[in-house]
């Protein structure tokens, strides 16, 4: 049986699929003929310098652009024009790479609105809170107390405003709301940006918790490449709006493309010239 870089069996169909697309902005291309694959059960990591497309292709994923040419596909179904909404109902989760939890609001709140898409109460339902409204309050409620909040040891916090937290926190809490979705796919942007080396740890370990204990398949994008290389099965790389290499994070990284992207050539040679020439500046003008 084939397997994934990380041991784990490949499934015949890939779980999302991402096949030509291409995303332009009037003249400006911000995607060209991007195409990989998700397989179940793995951990995918889009890289890329500053400004290569990664959160333009999450957007287009997740249905908030759509793109002038290919197709995005979701368990084999071509979901390139279905809308933002019903995504999320299929199973498509996501964090924000700008923090976006309702700050007014505490946290307990904001997770429960994660699970909106999924709820079956009606206006009249929700305005005299009998019925199934309270019933679906209580299920939502446990299930968000038990699980999730746990999962994510926020249980000290759930009542606190979000304005309130430290940034780390509150990066924890947009994956809960994620989580909340009850996605197949959990996709995060960027969640370790702006992190310390402990909330880095933290929230590498509840990620690779998330693939283990729920069985839940993530998509992220990430510049911390320590982590990327720990954690996942399959990189892809962008730069300027292309797929410039994927594959095995052992390969990736080294790559003369992905190293010429990240640090201007492929020549190791050269690069070691050009940063003894830097150091010799300001050596001299300490002497």
């Amino acid at each position: 049986m084939q397997t994934t870089p990380r041991g784990g069996p490949v499934a015949a169909t890939p779980l999302l699929q991402v096949d030509g697309v291409t995303l332009a902005f009037g003249g400006v291309r911000a995607l060209s003929g991007v195409s990989f694959d998700v397989a179940p059960g793995s951990i995918t990591a889009v890289i890329g310098p500053n400004g290569a497309g990664k959160t333009s292709l999450f957007n287009t994923i997740s249905g908030f652009y759509r793109p002038s040419s290919g197709h995005v596909r979701f368990k084999g179904q071509d979901i390139t024009r279905v809308p933002t909404p019903q995504r999320a109902r299929m199973g498509l989760g996501r964090s924000f790479q700008n923090i976006a939890l309702f700050r007014g609001m505490t946290v307990l709140d904001n997770i429960k609105l994660g699970r909106h898409t999924h709820l079956k109460t009606n206006v009249i339902d929700a305005l005299f809170y009998m019925g199934r409204a309270r019933r679906e309050e209580a299920a939502l409620r446990a299930d968000i107390e038990e699980r999730i909040i746990d999962f994510l040891e926020i249980d000290h916090i759930r009542h606190a405003p979000v304005s309130a937290l430290p940034y780390g926190l509150q990066k924890r809490v947009e994956m809960a709301r994620a989580l909340a979705m009850q996605p197949e796919i959990l996709m995060l942007d960027e969640p370790v940006a702006g992190m310390n080396r402990e909330e880095t740890e933290d929230m590498a370990r509840f990620i690779l918790d998330v693939r283990e204990e729920w069985g839940i398949t993530v998509l992220m994008v990430e510049h911390d490449m320590g982590m990327v290389m720990d954690l996942s099965d399959h990189v892809v790389v962008l730069n300027f709006g292309q797929v410039i290499a994927q594959g095995a994070p052992a390969t990736v990284q080294s790559d003369p493309e992905v190293i010429r992207a990240y640090l201007g050539s492929g020549d190791v040679g050269d690069l070691r010239r050009k940063l003894w020439a830097g150091a010799a500046v300001p050596l001299q003008e300490a002497v």
